[in-house]
Order: structure tokens, then C-alpha cells, then sequence
């Protein structure tokens, strides 16, 4: 698998959405998700020379500290902790290990945020996806993310009625209610690009 091209779809998927995750987060945030998300893939593309023919363990630490730097607020830092921690378990490419792989890396950001399912956050969209993953090893490689991509967007599309609890989104309390979180649909964005791509 060339991780690289993974990566520029989900740029591209970002890119193609940035306008949209930043009028998400303006409602309820500083209005610079999409802008933030964008820069920090980008930066990773940009320095695809020195990702080349890396092991995934190494690979996946580098674009994390790519992506903490770049990302600002707190999604840089619960993308990168996802990142690295998808690397240390990143054993092959049966759908089995890339369950295993990302149900690791979506703990590791939720103990990290310290978030719970229904708080608003890009939880609400990882651990169903994360699920759907787990729950459907058994299923070709397209049909199986593609069930992690339709959880992802139902998660997403869910948090438009939860209160947030963390994050600014958490100051405007019930006034959260009735904007999807930037954050969920960022990570629904992704799952849709890895459902393209595979």
C-alpha cells in the first residue's frame, strides 16, 4: 500500500470540504477547522521525499508530528496521538490488523481528549467507524471500509443534537445543539477518502 496516495486523498477530501468544516466550526468554534486540517496534510504531502520506503511504525510517527505541528487547537494533537499510536500496532494489511490497528489508535485519542461517546467530538465519529471496522473483517477490503465511512457519517451527522462538552464548543452549552461538530465530520471526511481509495 502506498500510504502517501492515502494521504493526498484525504487532503484532497479535506481540501475539497475545507470551506464547510470552517463554517461548521464558526457556529460553534474558532472558524479555522477546515483552514487547520488542510495545512497540516498538506504539510505531510509536502514532505513526501522524506516519508519514502519508511516501516509504517516510523511513517505513521512522522506524519503524527507533522500533523501536531501544523494542526492547531486541540485536533492536532488527538489526530497525531491516533497517528502514532495506529503505528505501534500496525502489524499488516488483513482487514483483521487494520481493525486492530485503528481501534487502537481511536483509545489512544479518546483517553488523550479525554471524551466520551456523546460529548460532541470527533469521538462520535471514530469509535463507530472504528466498530463498524471491527465488526466486519469478514467483508472485501472495499466493503469493509465503506462500512467504516457509513458509521463515520452517521456519527457525524449525530452530534448535530448533543450538547458539546468539550472544547469551546462547551461555553455555548445547549446552544451547541443543532450544529454538527467540525471534528466528527472531519473524521467522516476521512473515512469517505479511505473508502475511495482503497
Amino acid at each position: 500500500m502506498n500510504y502517501i496516495s492515502v494521504i493526498k486523498k484525504i487532503l484532497d477530501k479535506l481540501d475539497e470540504h475545507k470551506s464547510l468544516l470552517n463554517d461548521l466550526d464558526q457556529a460553534i468554534g474558532d472558524g479555522d477547522h477546515g483552514t487547520n486540517m488542510v495545512r497540516g496534510f498538506q504539510a505531510v504531502v509536502d514532505d513526501e521525499q522524506n516519508l519514502k520506503d519508511l516501516e509504517p511504525s516510523v511513517l505513521f510517527k512522522k506524519i503524527a508530528l507533522i500533523l501536531m505541528s501544523k494542526i492547531g487547537g486541540s485536533s492536532g494533537p488527538l489526530i497525531g496521538t491516533f497517528f502514532i499510536n495506529l503505528g505501534k500496532t500496525w502489524t499488516g494489511l488483513s482487514q483483521t490488523e487494520i481493525a486492530h490497528a485503528f481501534h487502537a489508535g481511536a483509545m489512544s485519542l479518546q483517553q488523550f481528549g479525554k471524551a466520551e461517546l456523546g460529548e460532541k467530538t470527533m469521538v462520535d465519529a471514530l469509535n463507530p467507524a472504528v466498530d463498524a471496522l471491527s465488526n466486519n473483517v469478514n467483508l472485501p477490503m472495499k466493503a469493509f471500509f465503506e462500512q467504516g465511512y457509513l458509521a463515520a457519517k452517521i456519527g457525524a451527522i449525530n452530534t448535530k443534537e448533543m450538547v458539546a462538552k468539550k472544547g469551546r464548543a462547551s461555553y455555548l452549552g445547549p446552544r451547541s445543539v443543532g450544529h454538527v461538530d467540525p471534528g466528527a465530520q472531519s473524521i467522516a471526511f476521512i473515512f469517505e477518502a479511505l473508502y475511495e481509495v482503497v
